[in-house]
């Protein structure tokens, strides 16, 4: 059974807006703040991390859930665009997100189905963001 709790510990590098995580799986993921907010603009911001990882959840999902289906995927791509709140604390109001999915003979019905189960049962991220956010979500398929 897959462990429930997950551990992150983030810490502030010590000037400006800079910090850097250290996953449970040990790995390192830096963010840093714009200008304007105390930052040097080194890393992504956390809310641009965000909404990346959620990009990469449902992505991962869709490409699981081809291959089982027996698809020849060769690439999934997904450009997410973010509005937020005005006022704090700026929560993502809308998320677009258009998937690209490219594959030799891909059934469209079978793309179709991977995005929405990523959305309705597989993407924690995605099911998070729901909370707060309208997500919207187009398909293209290529050919290749």
């Amino acid at each position: 059974m897959e462990d429930r709790q997950v551990r992150c510990t983030v810490r502030w590098l010590g000037e400006g807006m800079a910090f850097v995580a250290e996953t449970a799986s040990g790995h390192l993921l830096a963010m840093d703040g714009a200008p304007e907010a105390g930052g040097r603009n080194l890393a992504p911001r956390p809310m641009e991390t965000l909404l990346a990882a959620t990009g990469a959840c449902s992505a991962s999902d869709v490409v699981a859930i081809l291959k089982k289906s027996g698809q020849e995927v060769s690439g999934c791509e997904v450009v997410l665009e973010a509005e937020r709140a005005e006022a704090p604390p700026r929560v993502f109001t809308r998320i677009r997100m258009r998937y690209r999915v490219r594959g030799r003979a891909l059934r469209p019905n079978l793309v179709e189905q991977a995005v929405r189960l990523s959305h309705e049962k597989y993407c924690s991220a995605s099911a998070m963001l729901a909370k707060s956010a309208e997500i919207g979500r187009e398909v293209e398929i290529v050919e290749g």
